[in-house]
């Protein structure tokens, strides 16, 4: 209700109006949360390269461009939300979400409810992160600095068409992963998480220069869910690393899942479960192509038994298996 009589208020005073869907994606980005719901409507309504024209409506995808620049930007109030990520006692309430693992990071009653009192997670059960905004945001500032650091460039995986070329994308991951897992592993603070915040830092670094990545993650889900989304064709005209403004025209999107999971009782029993995540996130997002990345924590495992890709099938969908 909050943030339909704030974006009511827009409309009584300036006669521009949102369409049902926008309206529906701000709550949805911000649950409500009043800095965010206000940031995320100064972004979308008033910003340079916002949706000035009063006689325009705000839609769905004004509002996600926002939703964008609003992250980049790293105003005051997501800094200093990252800043507290440093402290031992949120890290032990956010590294078992971030990871999918409840015994990770050892919680306690009070650690939860210091991170509750600060917003960063809901009061549900199992807990999970407060917003999908703040979902964005952890992950990408945990790996902030890891993305300056890697050698890959998106040019080397896009084609002429824009397309990221995804098989080339994993498997030149794939090779990083067993060359540097170890040494990059000490690098991260959240170390329960390396691994899937190494394959983020990776994705993430490929779709700065357009596009976005969606993120599910919680306590006990046992994996982490990724959504590559990227303009392709005519649709892409860039501006600071985002998609062309709502007058660009039509868009096309390649649409791409990988799903990240810990190999804990065998990989039979791992695709068992994996292979059909995988493939209900690739209905969900219209997806065309599906990768499901295993990652083998077992000490004393060689290289040669863990790196391995496997063509999987599940209902019909393709799916593409990596051995890490």
């Amino acid at each position: 209700a909050e943030v339909r009589d704030l974006l009511g208020q827009h409309t009584a005073e300036t006669g521009q109006r949102f369409t049902e869907a926008a309206a529906a994606e701000i709550w949805r980005l911000t649950r409500g949360q009043p800095w965010l719901v206000n940031a995320l409507a100064y972004e979308t309504c008033f910003a340079r390269t916002g949706v000035r024209d009063r006689s325009r409506e705000v839609t769905a995808q004004t509002v996600a461009e926002a939703r964008e620049r609003l992250i980049l930007r790293r105003d005051t109030h997501l800094d200093q939300l990252v800043h507290k990520l440093e402290e031992p006692r949120v890290q032990r309430v956010i590294e078992p979400i971030l990871s999918g693992d409840p015994d990770a990071g050892g919680l306690h009653a009070q650690d939860l409810e210091y991170v509750r009192d600060l917003g960063l997670v809901r009061r549900t059960d199992p807990v999970e992160i407060a917003n999908p905004i703040y979902r964005e945001v952890i992950p990408r500032e945990l790996t902030y600095a890891q993305q300056a650091m890697l050698p890959h460039e998106a040019a080397w995986f896009t084609g002429e068409d824009g397309r990221l070329r995804m098989d080339g994308l994993m498997r030149a991951f794939q090779e990083f992963f067993r060359e540097n897992a170890e040494h990059w592993a000490e690098r991260f603070q959240y170390r329960e998480a390396g691994p899937q915040l190494l394959l983020q830092a990776f994705l993430q670094r490929m779709v700065n220069s357009g596009g976005r990545i969606e993120r599910e993650y919680g306590v006990g889900r046992g994996r982490m869910d990724l959504a590559v989304i990227r303009p392709i064709g005519a649709a892409v005209a860039m501006a600071g690393g985002l998609a062309g403004s709502a007058s660009s025209g039509p868009r096309r999107e390649q649409r791409v899942v990988v799903e990240c999971k810990l190999l804990r009782s065998g990989l039979e029993a791992t695709l068992a479960e994996g292979l059909p995540q995988t493939a209900a996130y690739m209905d969900r997002w219209g997806a065309e192509e599906g990768h499901l990345a295993v990652f083998d924590r077992s000490s004393g495992k060689p290289w040669s038994e863990r790196i391995f890709r496997h063509e999987e099938a599940h209902q019909g969908r393709a799916i593409t298996v990596w051995g890490m």
